[in-house]
């Protein structure tokens, strides 16, 4: 089954090079990409993430707010009934991992991480959400 991906920037951070590389490596993976953009909110990502019944909703990081948006994501995503698995990559220091991972984030990628790894991380995401509990 192919895995349905919407990656997206949230917040005022407009760097979007990095976001728009790892959609085309998902994409060249074989999974279906939803591009959503910069500047974005929590809401409006999940409604995206509702309307395109996404596996996994990928979140480019680069402003220093991630221990604040990620988590308003991954609440306005379960807010709207969604189940997607959230993957965060970026600008993110070590320390802050295990809090993303204790705010609901399935994984976090940072500089540096190869392309399989990123289609690694995707996969495993999908496949922990989707998997009998």
């Amino acid at each position: 089954m192919t895995i349905r991906v919407l990656v997206a920037k949230v917040g005022f951070d407009g760097h979007d090079r990095g976001v728009q590389i790892v959609a085309r490596v998902l994409r060249d993976a074989g999974m279906e990409v939803i591009y959503g953009g910069i500047r974005q909110t929590p809401e409006s990502v999940a409604s995206m993430a509702l309307q395109e019944d996404v596996d996994v909703v990928g979140l480019s990081m680069h402003n220093g707010a991630h221990l604040t948006i990620a988590p308003l994501v991954v609440r306005a995503l379960r807010d709207a009934g969604v189940e997607s698995a959230v993957v965060v990559g970026g600008i993110v220091p070590a320390i802050d991992v295990p809090r993303l991972r204790e705010a609901g984030i399935s994984a976090v990628l940072g500089p540096g991480a190869s392309t399989a790894e990123v289609v690694e991380a995707v996969t495993r995401a999908r496949d922990e959400r989707t998997s009998p509990r």
